[in-house]
């Protein structure tokens, strides 16, 4: 007999009319202002939108994020010109052949994406501000974040598929190079270690990996960043072979296995990782709750360890506020925190708050597909607890909460439901 969706009708109506209104909120159409010149604080990003299109900021960040506008696109509620709008944006503001140098050891490498876009068109390659000139010391990455390069790969992939002809967009032209030209230099910014294919980061030259974690400080192998590879890698493998260019696409398809085989052995199990993938090998390499999660639901956990792993994430959910609050999830397990002030090693922002202990409900669609099949209870105990929650709170979609409302931040992030129905798509 037929069994009843994860995500009835009802509920998918009511998730989606809420994405809707805050996409709305988060849309800045030509000629309208945002951020300070919209009377926001001083602190924040200033402009106009020059750039001729409706621009779709995360919410409560006066610019176009690459991943966030990625994110908000898959969930199938933004147009396909939006999307062509933003792609073409972001190829046409990747840096060019000559890497830029902006102090302090920090440079931009030739062909990076930049991290987010001004509403004046500027791009910015590094966290933390909206100055394109600006260095920061470091504090930010030394390297702009690895994360944008497979995320804009993953934007073009989503655009691609709604085409009959995949290669007509890959054929492009945007600054004198074809979208799969600036897609393929795009893949190789982020430094590696050529041995395993992981997005790979030193102290010195330090990348952020994945953008809900650009405020903590990580170096070696990187989890999420290197998961996000492989996808993009797949990707690469697609457009390839819609261009006729099989070498090419097998080249692809290997790294992408080569990824693959080496995430479990190197962010496995270990004496402080308690069961889950940790972030990272060096500094932070504490459990990943998203990490673990997102290995399961891209498919490269697989098997005996998916058992053990689905059992991990599973022990922790029933401990109370451990890893979820109100289908929220925090980084880090709280019993494996790294100290009893901080979620991770070395985070920028204090414990229990925003990326270093806050709860999120952006990975939460990862979260309900991995539960459904085999532990289906407690995926629809995680799913009624999110949609009680963005009922109560009555179309205000947070950033993060939690820690009784102190870690509450951003009332208007399109993210935190956006990437969910685009994941239960």
């Amino acid at each position: 007999m037929p069994t009843e969706p994860l995500i009835p009708a009802g509920m998918r109506a009511f998730l989606e009319a809420t994405a809707r209104a805050v996409l709305a909120s988060c849309s800045v159409e030509p000629g309208a202002a945002c951020g300070r010149a919209a009377g926001g604080p001083a602190s924040c990003g200033s402009g106009v939108n020059t750039l001729g299109f409706r621009a779709v900021t995360p919410g409560g960040y006066p610019a176009v994020w690459i991943q966030d506008f990625t994110m908000n696109f898959s969930s199938g509620l933004l147009d396909r010109a939006a999307g062509l709008n933003h792609l073409r944006l972001i190829l046409a503001r990747q840096n060019g052949d000559a890497p830029k140098e902006l102090g302090c050891g920090v440079l931009v490498p030739a062909h990076a994406i930049a991290d987010h876009i001004n509403l004046n068109g500027e791009p910015v390659f590094f966290p933390g501000t909206y100055d394109p000139s600006a260095h920061q010391d470091g504090a930010w990455g030394f390297r702009p974040p690895a994360n944008n390069c497979y995320d804009v790969i993953w934007l073009a992939h989503m655009l691609a598929m709604t085409e009959d002809s995949p290669a007509l967009l890959m054929k492009e032209p945007v600054n004198g190079k074809t979208v799969y030209e600036r897609l393929q230099r795009a893949f190789a910014v982020p430094e590696i270690d050529p041995a395993t294919q992981l997005v790979h980061t030193a102290a010195g030259r330090r990348a952020v990996g994945f953008i809900f974690c650009d405020s903590i400080v990580m170096t070696g192998d990187l989890l999420m960043a290197s998961l996000l590879r492989h996808r993009a890698a797949g990707h690469m493998a697609f457009f390839a072979k819609a261009l006729g260019r099989d070498k090419e696409a097998s080249a692809f398809t290997a790294l992408a296995g080569k990824t693959a085989r080496n995430i479990l052995p190197v962010f496995g199990d270990d004496a402080r990782s308690g069961g889950w993938l940790k972030a990272a090998t060096g500094i932070s390499g504490q459990p990943d709750v998203w990490g673990s999660i997102y290995a399961i639901y891209c498919g490269v956990i697989k098997g005996a360890a998916k058992k053990r792993l689905l059992r991990t994430i599973v022990r922790a959910l029933e401990k109370d506020g451990e890893i979820e609050f109100q289908g929220a999830l925090r980084h880090v397990p709280v019993s494996l925190s790294a100290s009893a002030t901080s979620a991770w090693e070395r985070a920028a922002t204090p414990g229990n708050r925003y990326q270093n202990g806050a709860y999120w409900h952006a990975p939460v669609g990862w979260l309900l597909a991995v539960l459904k099949d085999a532990y289906p209870a407690h995926a629809c105990a995680i799913r009624d607890g999110w949609v009680r929650h963005l009922k109560a709170e009555q179309g205000r979609v947070w950033e993060c909460i939690g820690w009784g409302g102190a870690a509450n931040q951003n009332p208007g992030f399109a993210p935190s439901i956006t990437l969910p129905l685009g994941a239960l798509r």
